[in-house]
Order: C-alpha cells, then structure tokens, then sequence
C-alpha cells in the first residue's frame, strides 16, 4: 500500500521554563533586550490589571469577568507581532493583546460592568468587539481576510479561540474557506487545556489541536504558549506568510489556565490542585523574567518599581471606570431595533415607570 500524504506538526520553543534556552537558533528578538523588556512590563501590567478586575467582581463593582492569568506571553506575543491595519477578532480574554494595540483597561472594565460603551474601544477602529458565542469570530476573521485579498490589501486577519472553540463548526468552515481560497488568515488555539470544566483530553482525539489545520489545506505548528519568543517567532512568521500571499495558518499556543474560568467558576470542582501547582512552575512572566535578569536586563529593583507603577496605573483605569455616568435606562431598548416590537415597547414604558417611582 502506497501513502497518499504525509503530514507533520512542528513544535517550537526557545525558552524552558527556567528561562534557559532551548537549542542554539534564538530568534532575533531574543536578544533585543529594550525590546524585550517592554514586552516584559506590558505582560506584567496585565497580571495586575487581571488581579485588580477580579477583585472588582468579588466587591460587586464589576459583572462577570474572565481571567487571563498564565496567558500573558501569548497575548501579549500576539497583539506585538501585528501591525495597526491588521484585523483582530478576539474571543473575550486576549486583553493583553488589546492593550498593545491601544485598547484601554477602562474599557474592558466598562464592557464586564455590563456598559456596551466598553465595545467602542479606542483600539483600531476595524477591529472587532469580544465575542462570547464560542468560535463566531472565526468567521468574522476569515471574512475580513476575504475581503484584503479581494481588494489586493497586504493585510491579516488574526482570530484567536480556545481549545474548545476549535471543536466547533464555525472554526472548520472558516479554515476551509481561508485553505480553499488562500486567504491571509492566522487562527490562534490557545490551548488552555481547560474548555470550562472539559479537558482537553475528552474533547478531541487528536495529537495535537494545530493538526485540525491540516484538512483545510493551511500551514500549522504547535508553540509553547509561556514562550513569548516562541509566540513571537511563530506569529511574525505567519504574519508575513500571510502577507506575502501564502495563506493562512494554524497557530495551537499550549499554555494553562491558572484562574477559574471566569468569576461564575469554580475550577476547584472539577480540577486537581496538583495539576495546577505544576502549571504554575511553567507560567510565561517566570521565564521571561529569568532571561532577562540573566542577561543584565531586568533586576529585582526594577521589578518592585514596576510593580508599584502597574498598581497605580491600574487604580487611574479603575478610578476613570467608576467615574463613568450609567446610560439612562431606555438605552437598553432603543438600541437593538430600528421599530421596536410592541412587546418590548411595552417593557420599556413598563421599565420607566419602575424607575421613576423609586426616584
């Protein structure tokens, strides 16, 4: 019997997670230490913005939130490789890489505190709000990348997803749509290994989820996800592929989920506790720490200075959320349609009465 087609799925890493190197063949930014440390500090401000925003939620200052800690390099990885005219259609925890491309925390606190204003972000303009509905945005990606190879545009559409996102329909069709007309999308699986309360293992019996690529014709590889080096290689790599006409790719980014799912979870339940202190021995903001200190580039001074730099930044952002005047009421209504149906025109007189008789 003859083989009809080969396939293999590349793994890349540069950093252990000692913050050691892995081979001999760094990539340049490896040591572009001012460029390094930038991305240092903007992955450590996510930590404490993250921190911060949970603690919002648990005093009842904020909605249900989604936490990204143990996702920082990843994110941040992601949102540093593309440029401004690119397109970003994120899930609804990639904030690090929403911030790098000029998204400001209030706003994410804004759109978690229940206030849609926070989806008029001062990012750019093309780029798309969060999505909750699991794997749509995929699609929104693959149809803005038709539309730049339509128009002849050196742009990308990069959509990111979860482990779990990747099981569902909407991420096949828009990888086939992207192999079968070799559109500039890159679809990054950031392989938290955790669909809320679902494993990995018992959603797929797949090697690897970067494979899943395969069947659509598009280029796949697996990263350390707690790699920024790797993260970084693996998207400016896709990026320019992408760019030069070459099509789109799969991106599986293996990192961990080290908070509950979102502020409605509880990962205690149905996770063991060994499982997450090992993971924490991988986590991205050591490793890169570790570099960088054994390079001369970051010390324990500046460390602490930054920290305190992050905290107060964190407390303006969150000070600027709070000061924010709610919408009036009727919003709600006079914004979802352009005739509003009669039962819901009854709910909004119904609403306003309510709410002038308790003043």
């Amino acid at each position: 019997m003859s083989t009809a087609a080969a396939f293999e799925i590349p793994y890349l890493q540069c950093l252990d997670p000692e913050g050691k190197p892995v081979g001999k063949d760094l990539p340049p930014l490896a040591r572009d230490f001012a460029r390094l440390v930038e991305l240092y500090k903007t992955m450590l401000f996510v930590r404490v913005f993250d921190s911060k925003a949970v603690a919002l939620q648990r005093t009842g200052k904020l909605g249900t939130y989604a936490s990204c800690l143990g996702a920082e390099a990843t994110h941040v990885g992601i949102g540093s490789a593309m440029r401004a005219e690119d397109v970003f259609a994120p899930s609804y925890r990639e904030y690090g890489a929403q911030f790098v491309r000029g998204v400001k925390p209030r706003e994410v606190l804004m759109y978690w505190g229940g206030d849609e204003r926070g989806n008029d972000f001062s990012g750019p303009a093309h780029d798309f709000a969060w999505c909750v509905p699991i794997a749509t945005q995929c699609l929104h990606a693959a149809g803005s990348a038709m539309a730049f190879k339509l128009r002849g545009e050196p742009r990308v559409a990069v959509c990111t997803l979860g482990d779990g996102g990747s099981s569902k329909a909407d991420f096949y069709s828009a990888i086939n749509a992207a192999g079968a007309m070799q559109l500039p999308l890159v679809a990054v699986i950031i392989n938290n290994q955790w669909a809320i309360s679902v494993p990995r293992r018992m959603q797929t019996g797949a090697k690897t989820l970067a494979q899943k690529g395969i069947a659509a014709g598009l280029a796949c590889i697996q990263i350390d996800g707690n790699d920024l080096l790797a993260v970084r290689a693996a998207m400016d790599q896709a990026l320019e592929r992408a760019r030069r006409g070459e099509g789109g790719t799969v991106v599986e980014a293996v990192t961990y989920r080290l908070s509950d799912h979102t502020t409605a979870d509880d990962a205690r339940r149905y996770r063991d506790d060994a499982e997450v202190k090992a993971a924490w021995t991988r986590e991205p903001l050591k490793r890169l720490r570790a570099w960088l200190e054994t390079n001369k580039a970051w010390d324990a001074q500046q460390e602490e200075s930054w920290k305190s730099d992050c905290g107060a930044r964190v407390d303006a952002e969150v000070n600027a959320y709070l000061a924010t005047k709610a919408q009036p009421l009727e919003t709600m209504f006079d914004f979802t349609y352009a005739e509003l149906p009669a039962d819901l025109a009854a709910q909004r007189a119904q609403a306003l009465a309510l709410d002038r008789s308790h003043g």
